[in-house]
């Protein structure tokens, strides 16, 4: 480990590990999930003793393989320092010819190198970390099982675990042949950023926001994500995809239960997972008059893309949820590729309040958490305007939290730490999956809506803005 190395927290275990990372050479291992592997390791928050297996179907060497990291890093983290890299690069191998139930290319072999040169010993634990297509999640869990990969192992599996609830149903059995539920991982990094965490560490620790957080006192909550970056490196992916399953029923669900939860019985893991998932299955199916889908219009010019795509590239949708605490609250969700901003937003919006003073300007009461980076807290209220008469006025403050931002890991970095410490608090179980297709299941038959064109840099149809009622996205109104 390089002198550097320093951590208030440790290393996760002391178990020594193999992490077979499966799509090691593609984009998602090269733009996250190496630099997290890297963050780990200059944080010393890896085990002791560890080995990192890439797994492709090229034919790439040891030292090829050390090298794709080592590029990867200085794009798209920072480019090691010689020490670190030193020490770091010999526990790194390849192996190649792919990995199939029944040819399991060059990869035992390298399993057998890895554990010997490690003197990993038969205590030795694996992690298989799917960074590949959802397509290859059935045949790589099928070669997993069939070359006995699974005992007391780890899977980490990526977005979406399946494409429907009928997929899902499929892929979910085929899983747990191979691994109990508790030995099971599906990542969504939006769970992992510090700043979504915020949501219910804010609430749940001061009461100043934890009694207003309610249908009482909430007129509606918009969870926004626009993004101006096109598909143009992920258009394989994205046209089997879309927005709807790459984000709605993912990321923007699992916020949505993130702020919807019930106070869990302790902040253990199984706890919050608990309250977390018990709220999804509270989700109403989407009614799909609620729903808007969207496609810029220079998608199909893509290349890779059919001239005929009906992939959709935006999706804004009014989403229910039947608690006592929530019922009758709209719950907003937006996302879109190619739109005006970018941003990871979400607002709570007040109802207007009982007493004798209102503000006359465009700005509505609203509770802001913005999502992005290390975070930061926004409130919008009226205030008193400046000068002899009481005239209300609009003022908006932002707490930023740099102050607090000392020591914060990436999304990614954090979830990987989760796996190695076998907690799985922020990542979703079978059974809030399983819930989430169920209210996305209107979607995925006859009743999906029309895809709508949408200018280039625009914010989406015209048609999303009518889901808000009279407030308005606050983004972009």
């Amino acid at each position: 480990m390089a002198e550097n190395q320093t951590s208030e927290q440790g290393s996760a275990t002391d178990e020594p590990t193999i992490i077979i990372l499966y799509g090691g050479t593609g984009d998602l291992a090269k733009r996250l999930v190496l630099p997290a592997f890297w963050e780990l390791y200059t944080r010393g928050l890896l085990p002791k003793r560890w080995k990192l297996v890439g797994n492709g179907r090229g034919d790439v060497s040891h030292l090829d393989f050390q090298q794709h990291i080592y590029d990867a890093l200085s794009e798209f983290a920072t480019t090691p320092e010689p020490e670190a890299w030193k020490e770091f690069a010999p526990n790194v191998l390849f192996a190649g010819g792919g990995f199939q139930h029944d040819d399991p290319g060059t990869l035992l072999d390298v399993i057998a190198e890895a554990e010997a040169e490690a003197e990993l010993g038969e205590d030795r634990k694996i992690i298989h970390y799917l960074a590949i297509p959802p397509s290859a999640f059935e045949k790589t869990t099928r070669a997993i099982k069939a070359h006995d990969l699974g005992q007391d192992a780890k899977a980490v599996y990526e977005k979406p675990f399946g494409t429907s609830l009928d997929s899902f149903h499929e892929l979910d059995e085929l899983v747990h042949s191979v691994f109990d539920e508790e030995q099971v991982y599906r990542i969504d990094h939006f769970l992992g950023k510090e700043a979504t965490q915020n949501l219910h560490l804010v609430r749940f620790s001061n009461r100043l926001f934890n009694d207003t957080w309610s249908a009482e006192h909430l007129a509606q909550v918009q969870i926004d994500v626009p993004e101006t970056l096109d598909i143009a490196d992920r258009a394989g992916f994205y046209d089997e995809t879309g927005a709807s399953l790459d984000m709605l029923v993912t990321h923007l669900f699992q916020v949505a239960a993130q702020v919807a939860m019930e106070p869990p019985l302790s902040m253990a893991a199984e706890d919050l997972q608990d309250a977390r998932e018990s709220v999804i299955a509270a989700f109403r199916p989407l009614d799909p008059s609620e729903v808007v889908l969207g496609q810029y219009r220079s998608y199909r010019e893509t290349e890779g893309i059919p001239d005929d795509s009906q992939t959709d590239t935006f999706v804004a949708a009014r989403l229910w949820i039947d608690t006592d605490r929530w019922r009758g609250v709209p719950f907003l969700l937006r996302t879109g590729k190619m739109m005006a901003a970018s941003a990871q937003r979400v607002s709570l919006i007040f109802k207007p309040s009982d007493g004798p003073v209102h503000s006359q300007g465009s700005n509505t009461n609203a509770l802001i958490f913005d999502l992005k980076g290390n975070g930061a807290i926004e409130i919008q209220m009226t205030v008193k305007k400046p000068g002899p008469e009481p005239v209300p006025a609009e003022s908006c403050s932002t707490l930023h939290l740099e102050n607090v931002s000392a020591g914060s890991m990436s999304a990614y970095t954090s979830l990987i730490y989760d796996v190695f410490a076998g907690d799985r608090s922020l990542f979703t179980s079978s059974a809030g999956l399983e819930a989430a297709f169920q209210a996305f299941a209107p979607l995925l038959d006859e009743r999906r809506p029309e895809i709508q064109p949408y200018d280039d840099g625009s914010w989406g149809p015209a048609a999303a803005d009518a889901l808000t009622g009279d407030v308005g996205w606050l983004l972009g109104s």
